[in-house]
């Protein structure tokens, strides 16, 4: 529910998501202070020493930010507030009990939630249900419940991959359909967005995962490789020569495929595609060359540029973001910060790896893609996929109740 930021709760200065993750850290909190056991587990390490780090750089940030520029209050502690409550989270998840386990459970009520969402927040954009106080459209492009539609667009790119996740990895063949059903739904939404960078975060998603259980598949069957599997190397072999001697023949298609390609953009990647390039490469160059000011040390917590000198951007809110995951930490907490995260992001995916997870590596795959020319690490889908994919790799306690029927 965070990205439903349209709806407010009344007399209360946040929404929904903020006030489940507060009521959830404070269970999390009364289940051990009640006697319930925690767990010093590998995961928990490597997030502690992340947020650990992170403080350490925006502290440094915030000093060099009040001695060199001028900060803006709100932004701040909008920013400290989300990052305190996602250490809180991430740090609780790890510490729990078999917290893969709750993980998955939690992965499985997320999709089946969210698509329950989803399809109030279409009967609402399609004018079959009536809801005061939301405006599911942002000109042509679908928002649902969010502010804006880039912001359902990340959701949508990583429930997608979730659900995927789920399904390849359950044994049910109730939960396989569910997960797949949820996939498609979510594939819908995110389209309405006419978000260009879920356009093409999903194709890469999509190739990699391929790429990887097809390469899962062909290592499984070790020395005793099926015909089928002979078969399918042999035709990976022969795409190169194949592909190359189809070269000339593939030129003269070259108009047609890319005008299907700026068919599924926004704006048919004519003038609103490209000002928001233009627009993106303007902030990026400007918010790099703020961090080089700082001395790579950062400004701390928030957002740090001008308003860019377009025509319709005069009126909105300063300070600016820089819209890049990667340059805005830079501009925050510095190049230790961007290389904190960098490890982070490493570790889970190694961890992944180790898990022999496909779908969940294509599922960090597409955080990291949406997180190039957006600023996602606030998100708590994020931090929860981190999370899911750090405890992935992480040997789990054997249950009690498992135990017991020796399964």
């Amino acid at each position: 529910m965070s990205y439903a930021t349209q709806l407010d709760i009344p007399r209360l200065p946040f929404g929904y998501g903020e006030l489940f993750l507060v009521l959830w850290i404070m269970l999390s909190i009364g289940r051990i202070l009640a006697g319930g056991r925690l767990e010093a587990t590998p995961a928990l390490a490597k997030l502690a020493g992340f947020w650990l780090i992170l403080t350490f750089t925006l502290g440094v940030g915030t000093i060099v930010g009040f001695l060199t520029t001028v900060l803006y209050l709100d932004p701040l502690l909008h920013d400290t507030i989300a990052y305190l409550l996602l250490v809180c989270v991430t740090c609780l998840v790890a510490a729990e009990p078999d917290a893969g386990v709750h993980l998955r459970r939690s992965a499985w009520w997320i999709i089946a939630i969210a698509n329950a969402c989803f399809v109030i927040q279409i009967g609402v954009g399609w004018g079959w249900i009536h809801q005061s106080g939301v405006d599911p459209w942002y000109w042509d492009r679908f928002r649902g419940w969010s502010e804006n539609p880039n912001q359902l667009a990340l959701y949508c790119a990583l429930f997608g991959p979730l659900a995927l996740h789920l399904a390849t990895t359950t044994s049910s063949p109730w939960g396989r359909l569910l997960g797949l059903s949820c996939l498609v739904l979510t594939f819908y939404v995110g389209r309405l967005t006419k978000s260009d960078t879920y356009l093409y975060t999903s194709i890469l998603t999509c190739l990699i995962f391929v790429a990887l259980r097809v390469g899962t598949w062909l290592a499984a069957g070790g020395g005793n490789t099926s015909l089928l599997r002979q078969v399918a190397l042999l035709l990976m072999v022969g795409f190169l020569p194949l592909a190359m001697s189809l070269t000339p023949y593939a030129f003269a298609e070259v108009s047609s495929v890319e005008s299907f390609a700026k068919s599924l953009t926004k704006d048919k990647g004519g003038e609103a595609t490209e000002e928001t390039a233009a627009l993106r490469l303007f902030l990026w160059d400007e918010a790099l060359g703020k961090g080089g000011e700082s001395g790579s040390l950062g400004l701390g917590p928030g957002p740090h540029l001008e308003r860019p000198p377009i025509v319709d951007k005069q009126f909105l809110p300063r300070p600016f973001e820089a819209h890049s995951t990667v340059i805005d930490l830079y501009t925050q907490g510095g190049l230790i910060a961007v290389l904190a995260l960098v490890w982070i992001v490493g570790s889970a995916t190694l961890s992944a790896w180790r898990a022999k997870s496909d779908a969940l590596l294509a599922l960090l795959a597409s955080t990291v893609v949406f997180g190039i020319p957006h600023l996602i690490i606030r998100h708590p889908i994020v931090w929860f996929v981190l999370t899911m994919a750090l405890v992935a790799g992480t040997p789990q306690t054997i249950p009690a109740t498992v135990r017991r029927w020796g399964n």
